[in-house]
């Protein structure tokens, strides 16, 4: 696919996608329906109003949200480190969120207290979850100081993903049965965890977050060429890979903490934008990401309602479904290709 054609597919198919979202859901509720609530007038039944307007509503616009974070995420992480296999979670910020909402959930009974002070239900939940997320990439940026080889640098991140899955594991060990099926369930995935009072502060973080991301288009572009070249270029690689640091746990931190650690998208979508393009040019690459990312976010989430009456199905029960082929293959290429 061209660029142009792209370029003005994607966004009338996220249009496309988007509407569907607000259409179609677990509760069946008529087309024009539906219309008339977007429109303002009112509905046959108050209920069909709450359903479209404070649960589908910011649904679709977290999926959107959230899978361009993600996108752009595993993008930044995959070009830096040189590593086609490296995505938001491989550095344990996505466990570092697990373990907080572990604390939280099967340590704290689901409350945070400090002296008179107190945080319960998914307040408390999302407290940890950014809280541990933002911990883990503070701990990647002290070691980026020290480990100036990127290789061991995602090394380092792998480890500290496992012993933030160690410790959820011993929680799980010694918590309540109940207290593991709510640990369960938010580790699911959703992205439905975003009301309307709280989209302005979960859209203002993203998109600035996602702003920040395409100032690093040049660096970016230039590590394609090796870091020699781009160190020839005036680039200061330690700074560039600190700021994506940054901006990738920002981004995963936000998405991990309102929906859940979300599997697949932040490692396959970038393969996905670069197979459809043919480029690794990342002034197109990273705007492409960003459109593919909210793409599959919006499909996933139409699949997740399919069942309707009979449930929703978790989010990261189909995720890998268009994740994992992508990866077999990026894998299978890369093994063919000549040494």
């Amino acid at each position: 696919m061209n660029k142009k054609t792209f370029f003005i597919v994607i966004p009338l198919l996220i249009l496309v996608l988007f509407a569907v979202n607000l259409f179609v859901g677990a509760v069946r509720i008529p087309a024009g329906d539906v219309v008339d609530i977007l429109l303002g007038r009112e509905a046959a039944k108050p209920s069909w109003e709450f359903i479209v307007l404070k649960s589908r509503l910011p649904q679709a616009l977290t999926a959107m949200l959230c899978g361009a974070s993600l996108a752009m995420s595993g993008l930044m992480l995959q070009t830096a480190f040189r590593n086609p296999l490296a995505g938001p979670s491989i550095f344990g910020i996505n466990s570092g969120a697990s373990l907080g909402v572990a604390l939280v959930m099967l340590l704290m009974g689901g409350s945070i207290t400090v002296g008179d002070f107190s945080l319960t239900g998914f307040v408390a939940v999302l407290v940890a979850a950014f809280v541990g997320a933002m911990l883990v990439m503070s701990v990647i940026l002290l070691f980026s100081t020290v480990v100036k080889n990127h290789v061991m640098l995602l090394i380092v991140g792998i480890m500290i993903g496992y012993m933030a899955s160690a410790a959820i594991s011993l929680l799980n060990f010694f918590a309540t049965e109940q207290g593991v099926q709510s640990y369960m369930i938010w580790g699911l995935g959703n992205f439905g965890g975003v009301t309307m009072q709280q989209m302005p502060v979960f859209a203002f973080i993203s998109l600035v977050a996602l702003a920040l991301s395409l100032m690093l288009i040049k660096p970016l572009n230039a590590l394609l060429l090796g870091e020699k070249y781009a160190e020839n270029l005036g680039v200061n690689i330690h700074r560039v890979r600190n700021y994506l640091l940054f901006l990738t746990g920002l981004l995963t931190a936000i998405t991990t903490a309102f929906c859940g650690p979300v599997a697949f998208i932040g490692l396959a979508v970038p393969h996905i934008a670069r197979m459809l393009l043919s480029t690794d040019n990342h002034q197109v690459l990273m705007p492409a990401t960003i459109l593919m990312g909210a793409v599959i976010a919006l499909l996933c989430n139409i699949i997740c309602v399919l069942p309707g009456d009979a449930g929703v199905i978790p989010l990261n029960a189909v995720t890998p479904v268009f994740g994992a082929p992508v990866i077999i293959y990026v894998i299978a290429k890369q093994r063919n290709r000549p040494a």
